[in-house]
């Protein structure tokens, strides 16, 4: 039976839709957040079970829809159930009465302190149906959990080369994490709870036909229902000494990670990245602490494609202070050997003659959609980039019961300014809810997708948040907000009259009310930008 505990300096349950309020729990050491979800007041965990983010400063619906401030993670209060990732643990929600001048909640003593609750993923029996997941990252982790927390009790395998579980990639290029007790989501034992087969093996091949995969090792898989999400595959440079030189490094995974942090060692080395996109300027950021760090660039700003040239140079200016160098506008020329030991890169020359000493090179030029095992097939059909195109389901075109997320898969977007024009969106966060989107048409495939903004962060020195997307618009126009002198300022990217995507630093609330207005196509008018408008004025969205 559940118990009832009094809220600190609360008198009254008069909140409107919208309102949220943390309160203190007597006698418990811990906190709630009282809220209004849809019209009913109740309390639910005061934080985010994604990395610990406050709530209170977040952004909550009249709808009864929660965002994160910090990573766009989405929860539906009434219930307490993940919307959006990228949280995997749902909210705990406590019943809230008034009585003689006080107000109290209901729940177990535990939960409240514990501020979170496990998702029902236990499954001990399966039935004939059988999914099978191709890679084990956060798109893989999306259909997993979205399955089981909905009641699927189909087999699940899940095929994934890495070696490891599914880990919380960003860290390897914001913090160079190598520790997979850090960096795993759920321990072998969680799979094995909810007969989660993970092998851990490399798909060759799919016969669409019988609805099998084939594995490196010779194993055969039968599927109901496939989901590719392999993800990317980190670009080289074909020019000469890259192929061959040693301590020239790319970063997608772990093992990757640990080689970089073993030839780095006692610091001090002399690190060139090359390529001044999100995974360049987080690897100079995690790496320029006791390291001498240059960026090259081909763009005239650092992230300029997706962020501008004035916003990519106000990054540039955070990620300057931390003594990190750049030659941007510039074009690499080759490696060139090392003269202590000629089977290790030495330096790199740039076009222009420019000759930058290296110890270590990192490698930051993009990925490629990782369909190799798929390019001799002739049923599917692969886009010019690799990629797999498939509807708002994710289901791929011109295929029965498959799937395609993350990385690989081309999708039509319908946020502002997309008119369901198709793109490939390369952000963790999106392949997780397309994973999840994926479980929802899996268990009932009548029921329409619901559009989620696209969301990411970044550490550039600072915390960067952005939510919507460019790609399928373009942008012609880059308000800015804020103090940009003190790292408090908010971009909006605008196509035409249309505010298509944010970026922000020192404002996160901002993005967390955009991802929502987003959603609801909501989101005010360029007009409405310029002439100062502060988008948290609007109040909850609704």
């Amino acid at each position: 039976m559940a118990q009832e505990f009094k809220l600190k300096d609360v008198t009254s349950l008069a909140l409107q839709p919208g309102d949220k309020q943390e309160v203190e729990v007597e006698g418990l050491d811990a906190k709630v957040l009282l809220l209004n979800a849809g019209g009913k007041v109740q309390a639910v965990g005061p934080k985010c079970t994604h990395y610990g983010a406050p709530l209170i400063k977040g952004i909550l619906g009249t709808n009864g829809k929660l965002t994160c401030p910090w990573h766009g993670a989405c929860f539906n209060t009434k219930t307490g159930d993940i919307e959006d990732g990228p949280a995997l643990d749902p909210l705990p929600v406590f019943k809230a009465v008034e009585r003689d001048g006080a107000v109290y909640i209901q729940g177990d003593a535990e939960a409240i302190k514990a501020g979170r609750r496990k998702p029902n993923f236990k499954c001990t029996s399966t039935s004939g149906d059988k999914v099978v997941v191709v890679g084990g990252g956060s798109g893989a982790l999306g259909v997993v959990e979205g399955l089981r927390n909905s009641g699927y009790s189909g087999a699940i395998s899940v095929i994934t080369n890495e070696g490891y579980l599914p880990i919380d990639r960003p860290k390897l290029s914001k913090a160079l994490m190598t520790d997979l007790a850090k960096l795993q989501w759920r321990d072998e034992d969680w799979y094995k709870s909810g007969s989660v087969d993970i092998v851990k093996d490399e798909v060759v091949g799919v016969d669409f036909a019988t609805k099998t995969v084939s594995t490196s090792s010779g194993g055969k898989f039968a599927y109901s229902k496939l989901v590719l999400s392999t993800g990317g595959t980190p670009r080289v440079l074909p020019l000469q000494g890259f192929k061959v030189l040693g301590n020239i490094f790319t970063l997608r995974n772990v093992h990757d990670a640990k080689k970089i942090v073993d030839a780095i060692g006692e610091k001090g080395k002399k690190i060139v990245i090359i390529g001044s996109s999100f995974i360049g300027m987080e690897i100079a950021v995690a790496t320029s602490n006791g390291n001498d760090v240059t960026v090259v660039g081909m763009e005239k700003a650092p992230l300029e494609r997706v962020l501008g040239e004035k916003v990519g140079n106000l990054v540039r200016s955070g990620v300057e202070a931390k003594g990190v160098k750049f030659y941007m506008s510039a074009g690499v020329d080759k490696a060139e050997p090392s003269t202590s030991d000629s089977s290790k890169v030495g330096s790199v020359l740039l076009k222009d003659g420019t000759k930058l000493e290296a110890d270590i090179v990192i490698l930051g030029v993009g990925v490629a959609p990782a369909t190799e095992y798929l390019k001799d097939n002739s049923v599917v059909r692969l886009e010019a980039d690799g990629s797999l195109k498939t509807d708002e389901s994710f289901s791929v075109v011109g295929l029965k019961d498959v799937y395609a997320i993350g990385d690989i898969a081309t999708y039509p977007y319908h946020g502002p300014g997309g008119n369901g024009k198709y793109v490939r969106i390369e952000h963790w966060n999106v392949a997780q809810n397309a994973g999840r989107v994926v479980a929802g048409h899996i268990i009932n495939s009548s029921v329409e997708p619901q559009f989620f903004t696209p969301v990411f962060w970044s550490a550039l020195g600072a915390q960067m948040r952005y939510a919507g997307n460019t790609m399928a618009s373009g942008f012609d126009d880059v308000i800015l907000q804020g103090k940009p002198e003190e790292g408090k300022w908010v971009a909006y990217y605008t196509s035409g009259d249309t505010v298509v995507a944010m970026a922000s630093m020192g404002m996160d609330p901002v993005m967390a009310q955009c991802a929502q207005m987003m959603q609801l196509n909501k989101m005010p008018s360029k007009k409405a930008i310029q002439d100062g408008l502060d988008i948290l004025s609007l109040g909850p969205p609704q």
